[in-house]
């Protein structure tokens, strides 16, 4: 089996090696690709950087990172690595994609922002299995908790049918001996930021970001979290829901006749990478790499 590992932090994040390491020791093959710089909030943005119409990779390795174990920097946003990653751009096709280790809860609604969940996302779109993982600090003490929930989430995420949807694992900040272990969770109902506009100037708005108190909402992720439990939650990608409504439509004089069949037309996309050669294209911004 092989298996991609990403992350939303950054190719030099440690998460990527606890991530590597799970999948090692279950005897599969590790390759890993990820942003060339912090990536958070990036949701499933397909945004890269790119010169002459390549995707820019650069050299870079999370520490421990086993010897052996191929490894990638790229300049692109997550859920793009495992976009094009399903299509061959870091050897074969991989099987299962792991994200993470996030530095940081991805709780509640904060999910639709997250840009580990996002790339777990994208993966399943494409068929492929995906785990989110996060921790519950910006600054963990405890990776050997997070390797041994992910481990055992792991060996559930292989051996379960393919269902498109992301597992998505939080465990706390705290020693293998205070885990009072894992459990499913629902999301909870809140986001883990607001933020309000502070100031409106002539071609700029400033924002100020606090945190959400979150409510006690009983068998929700952030509520055990809190209490000391890893917890796990299937999310998946956006699907279409109108149960319970009569949506908005109607039939132009023309089309009536004609009933649901008529002449095509073109339908188009947007652009999701940058196309000049050398710029930047929406998260991310220009930089020195001196």
């Amino acid at each position: 089996m092989r298996v991609l590992v990403t992350n939303d932090d950054g190719i030099a994040s440690p998460g990527l090696t606890v991530l590597a390491q799970v999948a090692l020791d279950a005897g599969h093959e590790v390759v890993v690709a990820a942003p060339h710089r912090q990536y958070s909030g990036a949701s499933a943005a397909l945004t890269a950087q790119e010169e002459d119409g390549h995707l820019v990779l650069v050299e870079g390795r999370p520490p421990g990172l086993p010897d052996g174990v191929e490894a990638f920097g790229v300049k692109a946003a997550p859920a793009l690595i495992t976009f094009v990653a399903s299509f061959g751009a870091f050897g074969p096709r991989p099987d299962v994609v792991l994200s993470g280790i996030n530095l940081g809860a991805n709780t509640g609604r904060a999910t639709l922002h997250s840009g580990t969940v996002g790339a777990a996302l994208s993966a399943t779109s494409h068929g492929i299995r995906a785990m989110a993982v996060s921790i519950a600090s910006g600054k963990p003490q405890h990776w050997d908790t997070a390797g041994l929930v992910t481990a055992r989430a792991y060996a559930w995420l292989v051996a379960e049918p393919f269902h498109e949807r992301v597992l998505n694992i939080n465990v706390p900040d705290v020693a293998p001996d205070r885990l009072r272990g894992l459990r499913a969770a629902s999301l909870a109902s809140f986001g883990a930021v607001q933020a309000r506009v502070k100031e409106v100037g002539t071609g700029y708005v400033q924002l100020t970001y606090s945190g959400v108190e979150a409510e006690d909402e009983p068998g929700t992720d952030h509520y055990l979290l809190a209490r000391g439990w890893a917890t796990a939650t299937m999310v998946r990608a956006p699907v279409d829901d109108d149960d319970g409504l009569t949506l908005p439509s109607f039939t132009a004089a023309d089309a009536a006749a004609a009933g649901t069949t008529g002449p095509l037309v073109d339908v188009g996309s947007g652009a999701v990478m940058s196309t000049g050669a050398d710029r930047p294209s929406g998260e991310i911004a220009e930089e020195d790499d001196a």
